[in-house]
């Protein structure tokens, strides 16, 4: 245990020699590469830090949307439901986001979601702090950068999204950690200032939850909602062709 605990530290320390030794807003290449590199060696000790049940095996989380309660009058109140599915460890995120009471004239418009660093909504979405950054990448780099969504009319967000830069296990676990859906749509870090950098320039913190491991079942519930959606969609598709 001594000499995994030891491994750990010493990764560590050569991650922030390799942040410190270029540009922290534009890492090199080969900087990234070594915080790939070291990403996979720190899973590795940490699949043996847990318990084996806990490193395998298909692994679900629940987000349940509230607006923020810093919001001011006339701000859209969005609310819904976002799921996560991760078959193992090593395996890219899957979630449905489920999201409803954005405005209706907001219809085919774009609205960022990111995973932010803390799960404290006691000053409403705005106590979350930043993006989750654990490697000190620019955005859009995070892992929690999920990017944007178009809201469909009705005010309605529904989206089945698959290999999400996330994960449910491991050091770098989202769990925990806050969900914020945001006013506007994120750059993608293509803007002409700072902040791009950061945050891609997505604007206030509209709704937020914190992620929390959830069952199968809420999963499987929402798998088959979204297919009757699917079902819904192509009827009508073919009503209007």
């Amino acid at each position: 245990m001594r000499a995994l605990l030891c491994g750990c530290l010493l990764l560590a320390a050569g991650l922030a020699h390799a942040l410190n030794s270029t540009d922290p807003e534009e890492p090199s290449p080969n900087v990234l590469e070594q915080i790939r590199d070291m990403h996979a060696k720190v899973m590795d000790i940490w699949k043996e830090l847990v318990p084996r049940q806990q490193a395998t095996g298909e692994l679900h989380a629940v987000c349940r949307v509230q607006p923020s309660s810093k919001l001011g009058t006339g701000q859209p109140r969005v609310t819904g439901l976002v799921l996560f599915r991760q078959s193992a460890p090593e395996a890219r995120l899957e979630a449905i986001f489920d999201l409803e009471g954005f405005p209706e004239d907001a219809t085919g418009s774009r609205r960022a979601i990111h995973v932010h660093r803390f799960g404290d909504l006691s000053q409403g979405c705005d106590s979350t702090g930043p993006h989750y950054n654990p490697w000190s990448t620019p955005h859009p780099q995070h892992p929690g950068d999920f990017g944007n969504f178009v809201v469909r009319p009705g005010g309605r967000l529904w989206k089945y999204q698959a290999g999400l830069p996330a994960s449910l296990a491991g050091p770098h676990s989202i769990v925990g950690r806050a969900l914020v859906v945001h006013a506007g749509e994120d750059d993608m870090g293509c803007g002409d200032n700072p902040a791009s950098l950061e945050n891609g320039n997505a604007g206030p913190r509209l709704a937020c939850c914190v992620v929390g491991l959830g069952s199968t079942e809420a999963w499987a519930s929402g798998a088959r909602e979204l297919e009757e959606h699917r079902k819904r969609r192509r009827n009508s598709d073919c009503k209007t062709a």
